[in-house]
Protein backbone atom coordinates (compact mmCIF):
# COMPACT_ATOMS: atom_id res chain seq x y z
CA UNK A 1 0.00 0.00 0.00
CA UNK A 2 1.33 3.39 -0.93
CA UNK A 3 1.10 6.38 1.44
CA UNK A 4 1.42 9.93 0.27
CA UNK A 5 3.45 12.25 2.45
CA UNK A 6 1.53 15.41 3.39
CA UNK A 7 3.16 18.59 2.23
CA UNK A 8 4.36 21.13 4.85
CA UNK A 9 1.96 23.73 3.39
CA UNK A 10 -1.04 21.39 3.71
CA UNK A 11 -0.11 20.53 7.30
CA UNK A 12 0.23 24.21 8.15
CA UNK A 13 -3.16 24.94 6.62
CA UNK A 14 -4.87 22.18 8.60
CA UNK A 15 -3.23 23.46 11.78
CA UNK A 16 -4.53 26.96 11.20
CA UNK A 17 -8.03 25.69 10.53
CA UNK A 18 -7.93 23.67 13.73
CA UNK A 19 -6.86 26.71 15.74
CA UNK A 20 -9.61 28.82 14.25
CA UNK A 21 -12.19 26.17 15.10
CA UNK A 22 -11.24 26.17 18.78
CA UNK A 23 -12.87 28.77 21.06
CA UNK A 24 -10.70 31.45 22.59
CA UNK A 25 -9.25 30.41 25.92
CA UNK A 26 -11.74 31.21 28.67
CA UNK A 27 -10.51 33.09 31.68
CA UNK A 28 -11.76 34.13 35.09
CA UNK A 29 -12.01 37.35 37.07
CA UNK A 30 -12.48 37.89 40.79
CA UNK A 31 -15.25 40.44 41.30
CA UNK A 32 -15.91 42.52 44.42
CA UNK A 33 -19.70 42.89 44.60
CA UNK A 34 -21.71 45.08 46.97
CA UNK A 35 -24.03 42.83 48.96
CA UNK A 36 -27.24 44.44 47.72
CA UNK A 37 -26.34 43.12 44.24
CA UNK A 38 -25.92 39.50 45.35
CA UNK A 39 -29.11 38.03 43.85
CA UNK A 40 -29.01 39.71 40.42
CA UNK A 41 -25.25 39.32 40.08
CA UNK A 42 -25.50 35.55 40.53
CA UNK A 43 -27.87 35.52 37.55
CA UNK A 44 -25.66 37.87 35.55
CA UNK A 45 -22.56 35.76 36.28
CA UNK A 46 -24.31 32.62 34.98
CA UNK A 47 -25.39 34.44 31.81
CA UNK A 48 -21.89 35.87 31.41
CA UNK A 49 -20.25 32.44 31.58
CA UNK A 50 -22.82 30.93 29.22
CA UNK A 51 -22.45 33.73 26.67
CA UNK A 52 -18.68 34.35 26.82
CA UNK A 53 -17.06 31.27 28.35
CA UNK A 54 -15.42 33.45 31.01
CA UNK A 55 -16.07 32.93 34.70
CA UNK A 56 -16.85 35.67 37.23
CA UNK A 57 -15.79 34.62 40.75
CA UNK A 58 -18.02 36.66 43.05
CA UNK A 59 -17.12 38.00 46.49
CA UNK A 60 -19.87 39.85 48.40
CA UNK A 61 -19.40 42.49 51.07
CA UNK A 62 -19.76 46.10 52.15
CA UNK A 63 -18.49 48.78 49.79
CA UNK A 64 -16.38 50.39 52.51
CA UNK A 65 -14.71 47.10 53.39
CA UNK A 66 -13.88 46.44 49.74
CA UNK A 67 -12.32 49.89 49.49
CA UNK A 68 -9.91 49.03 52.31
CA UNK A 69 -9.16 45.57 50.87
CA UNK A 70 -8.42 46.93 47.39
CA UNK A 71 -6.04 49.54 48.79
CA UNK A 72 -4.30 46.73 50.68
CA UNK A 73 -3.73 44.68 47.54
CA UNK A 74 -6.75 42.35 47.34
CA UNK A 75 -6.70 40.68 43.90
CA UNK A 76 -10.07 41.85 42.59
CA UNK A 77 -10.26 42.66 38.89
CA UNK A 78 -13.64 44.41 38.83
CA UNK A 79 -15.48 46.30 41.58
CA UNK A 80 -19.27 46.69 41.61
CA UNK A 81 -19.92 49.20 44.37
CA UNK A 82 -23.11 50.33 46.09
CA UNK A 83 -22.20 53.98 45.50
CA UNK A 84 -20.36 56.19 43.03
CA UNK A 85 -18.03 57.88 45.50
CA UNK A 86 -15.90 54.85 46.42
CA UNK A 87 -15.00 53.85 42.83
CA UNK A 88 -14.22 57.52 42.11
CA UNK A 89 -11.80 57.61 45.07
CA UNK A 90 -10.08 54.43 43.90
CA UNK A 91 -9.70 55.95 40.44
CA UNK A 92 -8.28 59.19 41.84
CA UNK A 93 -5.89 57.33 44.13
CA UNK A 94 -4.49 55.21 41.30
CA UNK A 95 -5.97 51.81 42.21
CA UNK A 96 -8.29 51.62 39.20
CA UNK A 97 -8.16 52.23 35.47
CA UNK A 98 -8.86 55.86 34.59
CA UNK A 99 -11.98 56.30 32.50
CA UNK A 100 -13.38 52.81 33.12
CA UNK A 101 -15.94 53.85 35.74
CA UNK A 102 -19.65 53.94 34.87
CA UNK A 103 -23.01 53.82 36.69
CA UNK A 104 -24.60 50.42 36.14
CA UNK A 105 -27.73 50.93 38.29
CA UNK A 106 -29.48 53.06 40.87
CA UNK A 107 -30.63 51.25 44.01
CA UNK A 108 -33.99 51.43 45.76
CA UNK A 109 -34.41 51.43 49.55
CA UNK A 110 -37.27 49.56 51.25
CA UNK A 111 -38.47 49.44 54.85
CA UNK A 112 -39.40 45.79 55.24
CA UNK A 113 -40.76 43.42 57.86
CA UNK A 114 -41.41 39.71 57.70
CA UNK A 115 -44.64 40.42 59.57
CA UNK A 116 -47.27 41.02 56.87
CA UNK A 117 -49.17 43.47 59.08
CA UNK A 118 -46.40 45.59 60.57
CA UNK A 119 -45.20 48.02 57.89
CA UNK A 120 -47.80 50.26 56.26
CA UNK A 121 -47.42 51.53 52.67
CA UNK A 122 -46.45 55.03 53.88
CA UNK A 123 -43.93 54.03 56.54
CA UNK A 124 -45.91 55.58 59.38
CA UNK A 125 -44.79 52.71 61.62
CA UNK A 126 -41.56 54.66 62.10
CA UNK A 127 -43.29 57.57 63.83
CA UNK A 128 -45.55 55.25 65.85
CA UNK A 129 -42.48 53.47 67.23
CA UNK A 130 -44.28 50.19 67.89
CA UNK A 131 -41.21 48.02 67.51
CA UNK A 132 -38.17 47.14 69.62
CA UNK A 133 -35.47 46.79 66.97
CA UNK A 134 -34.89 48.16 63.49
CA UNK A 135 -32.04 46.89 61.33
CA UNK A 136 -29.87 48.95 59.01
CA UNK A 137 -26.51 48.38 57.35
CA UNK A 138 -23.50 50.12 58.87
CA UNK A 139 -23.85 53.66 57.50
CA UNK A 140 -20.08 54.20 57.59
CA UNK A 141 -19.44 51.26 55.28
CA UNK A 142 -22.67 50.65 53.34
CA UNK A 143 -24.43 53.29 51.21
CA UNK A 144 -27.82 51.69 51.89
CA UNK A 145 -27.18 52.21 55.60
CA UNK A 146 -26.29 55.86 55.00
CA UNK A 147 -29.51 56.23 52.97
CA UNK A 148 -31.50 54.76 55.86
CA UNK A 149 -30.05 57.35 58.24
CA UNK A 150 -30.96 60.04 55.69
CA UNK A 151 -34.59 58.90 55.76
CA UNK A 152 -34.86 58.67 59.56
CA UNK A 153 -33.23 62.09 59.93
CA UNK A 154 -35.48 63.66 57.30
CA UNK A 155 -38.51 62.39 59.21
CA UNK A 156 -37.20 64.02 62.40
CA UNK A 157 -37.05 60.65 64.16
CA UNK A 158 -33.33 60.08 64.62
CA UNK A 159 -33.34 60.70 68.40
CA UNK A 160 -36.31 58.38 68.97
CA UNK A 161 -35.14 55.58 66.68
CA UNK A 162 -31.37 55.57 67.25
CA UNK A 163 -31.59 53.49 70.49
CA UNK A 164 -33.54 50.82 68.58
CA UNK A 165 -31.09 50.50 65.68
CA UNK A 166 -29.14 47.28 65.19
CA UNK A 167 -26.42 47.53 62.56
CA UNK A 168 -25.38 44.86 60.14
CA UNK A 169 -21.88 44.88 58.69
CA UNK A 170 -23.53 45.16 55.27
CA UNK A 171 -27.02 45.21 53.77
CA UNK A 172 -27.01 41.41 53.58
CA UNK A 173 -26.60 41.11 57.32
CA UNK A 174 -29.24 43.79 57.93
CA UNK A 175 -31.62 41.76 55.78
CA UNK A 176 -30.83 38.60 57.76
CA UNK A 177 -31.68 40.37 61.02
CA UNK A 178 -35.17 41.07 59.66
CA UNK A 179 -35.62 37.73 57.85
CA UNK A 180 -34.75 35.86 61.06
CA UNK A 181 -37.03 38.21 63.02
CA UNK A 182 -34.21 39.27 65.32
CA UNK A 183 -35.33 42.74 64.27
CA UNK A 184 -39.01 43.53 63.70
CA UNK A 185 -38.25 45.58 60.61
CA UNK A 186 -35.36 47.13 58.75
CA UNK A 187 -34.14 49.14 55.80
CA UNK A 188 -33.04 46.77 53.03
CA UNK A 189 -32.43 46.84 49.29
CA UNK A 190 -35.43 46.25 47.06
CA UNK A 191 -33.46 43.57 45.22
CA UNK A 192 -33.45 41.51 48.43
CA UNK A 193 -37.24 41.31 48.77
CA UNK A 194 -38.46 41.47 45.17
CA UNK A 195 -39.62 38.17 43.65
CA UNK A 196 -41.00 38.13 40.12
CA UNK A 197 -41.33 41.90 40.16
CA UNK A 198 -43.34 41.95 43.41
CA UNK A 199 -42.73 41.96 47.15
CA UNK A 200 -44.50 38.72 47.98
CA UNK A 201 -43.52 38.19 51.62
CA UNK A 202 -44.09 40.37 54.67
CA UNK A 203 -44.94 44.05 54.49
CA UNK A 204 -43.02 46.98 53.05
CA UNK A 205 -42.75 50.68 52.39
CA UNK A 206 -40.88 51.52 49.21
CA UNK A 207 -39.00 54.66 50.23
CA UNK A 208 -39.31 57.56 47.76
CA UNK A 209 -35.93 58.30 46.22
CA UNK A 210 -36.31 61.97 47.13
CA UNK A 211 -35.93 61.12 50.83
CA UNK A 212 -32.27 60.14 50.65
CA UNK A 213 -29.11 60.70 48.67
CA UNK A 214 -29.45 58.81 45.36
CA UNK A 215 -27.90 55.36 45.53
CA UNK A 216 -25.95 55.50 42.28
CA UNK A 217 -23.95 52.30 41.93
CA UNK A 218 -20.77 52.38 39.87
CA UNK A 219 -18.60 49.67 38.35
CA UNK A 220 -14.90 50.15 37.78
CA UNK A 221 -12.03 48.15 36.31
CA UNK A 222 -9.29 47.75 38.89
CA UNK A 223 -5.60 47.73 38.01
CA UNK A 224 -5.39 43.96 38.55
CA UNK A 225 -8.08 43.50 35.92
CA UNK A 226 -6.50 45.67 33.22
CA UNK A 227 -4.57 42.81 31.52
CA UNK A 228 -7.35 40.27 32.16
CA UNK A 229 -9.54 39.42 29.16
CA UNK A 230 -12.30 38.10 31.44
CA UNK A 231 -12.38 41.38 33.39
CA UNK A 232 -12.56 43.45 30.22
CA UNK A 233 -15.29 41.20 28.88
CA UNK A 234 -17.32 41.51 32.09
CA UNK A 235 -17.11 45.31 32.05
CA UNK A 236 -18.56 45.28 28.54
CA UNK A 237 -21.18 42.67 29.45
CA UNK A 238 -22.47 44.81 32.32
CA UNK A 239 -23.50 47.44 29.77
CA UNK A 240 -25.46 44.97 27.65
CA UNK A 241 -29.22 44.62 27.32
CA UNK A 242 -29.37 41.20 29.01
CA UNK A 243 -27.73 42.62 32.14
CA UNK A 244 -30.07 45.62 32.09
CA UNK A 245 -33.12 43.35 31.91
CA UNK A 246 -31.90 41.39 34.92
CA UNK A 247 -31.27 44.53 36.95
CA UNK A 248 -34.73 45.90 36.13
CA UNK A 249 -36.30 42.61 37.20
CA UNK A 250 -34.69 43.02 40.63
CA UNK A 251 -36.06 46.53 41.09
CA UNK A 252 -33.07 48.63 40.10
CA UNK A 253 -33.46 51.82 38.14
CA UNK A 254 -31.08 52.30 35.22
CA UNK A 255 -29.16 55.47 34.38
Amino acid sequence: MNYKRSSPILALGLGLLLCLALPARAGSVVVAVATNLAAPMKVIAQDFERDTGHTALLSFGATGNFYAQIRNGAPYGVFLAADDETPAKLEQEGYAVTGSRFTYAQGRLVLWSKNPKLVDPKGEILSLGRFERIAIANPKLAPYGAAAIDVITRLGLISAIRPKIVEGANIGQAFQFVASENAALGFVAMSQVLVGGEITEGSAWIVPGTMHTPIRQDAILLNTGKPNAAALSLMAYLKGEKTKRTLRAFGYELP
